[in-house]
């Protein structure tokens, strides 16, 4: 069994008191290729491994597992407004959360899509979502932040942070890939570079993603500048576990609550 080291997650400073985390791949209970805190229990790791794991999540932010929730995540722009935690395996197909209710704790899975955290702290509100290349063309962040203000926040109070996810270098696509990119918007092209004649594009996701929250009028937006293909001590990677043949792969878990008011 793998190391119980204590958790270190990132945080950001422009979420200030608003309990949140970025949790990377230790501090959990997990061993072999899901060493050691693989929250995903849609991986193939033993289920009360990734359940012991996502409770350290909680307790870390002053929650507990059953508060913890997250979505069955399906590359859409669905958010979900919610005021109460599910039974487990009742969670809903989308990929983003939003609340206003203390206690409760919204997390985003991840393996180099973009996990996003937003707050306004003012309103209490807060949401978390999972963004790779479809949901931010669907507008997954224009979304978050228009559900956010059903429950009262404003967009000019709201914060974004993107977490740990791939980055440029990393991100070798294909031709049709850029062609539905550019498709859906011609503007995104700048976001392609070829690192020599010939070769397939790379794509700037997180880059990407930062453009479409600008347009938003938020307080701000960042990104911690961590990738996940590179940091493999730190992070799960799909792509990294693609490249090395690897049967499966696990999941870390951005997480944030609402703070106390």
């Amino acid at each position: 069994m793998a190391n119980d080291a204590h958790l270190a997650p990132l945080t950001h400073p422009s979420l200030g008191a608003v309990p949140h985390g970025f949790f990377g791949r230790r501090g959990g209970v997990s061993g072999g290729i899901y060493d050691s805190l693989n929250c995903g229990l849609g991986s193939a790791d033993d289920p009360a491994l990734v359940r012991v794991n996502r409770s350290r999540v909680a307790d870390h932010l002053g929650s507990d597992s059953t508060r913890l929730l997250t979505c069955h995540q399906v590359h859409s722009a669905e958010i979900v407004v919610i005021d109460g935690p599910w039974a487990e395996g009742d969670q809903p197909k989308a990929d983003g959360l939003v609340t206003r209710t203390p206690g409760l704790a919204l997390g985003a899975l991840a393996a180099d899509c973009m996990p996003i955290l937003f707050a306004d702290a003012a309103a209490g509100v807060v949401g978390a979502a999972h963004a790779g290349w479809k949901g931010a063309l669907a507008g997954i962040e224009a979304r978050t932040v228009a559900a956010m203000e059903t429950l009262g926040a404003q967009r000019e109070r709201i914060v974004a942070v993107i977490g740990p996810c791939i980055s440029q270098t990393a991100y070798e696509v294909g031709p049709e890939f850029m062609a539905t990119c550019l498709a859906a918007d011609a503007s995104s092209r700048h976001f392609f570079t070829a690192p020599a004649h010939g070769a397939r594009a790379h794509f700037d996701l997180p880059g990407f993603m930062l453009d479409r929250l600008s347009r938003l009028g938020l307080a701000s937006a960042q990104w911690v500048g961590v990738c996940t293909y590179g940091a493999s001590a730190d992070y799960f990677s799909y792509r990294r576990t693609t490249h090395q043949g690897e049967a499966d792969y696990g999941r870390q878990i951005a997480a944030i609550t609402p703070p106390m008011r």
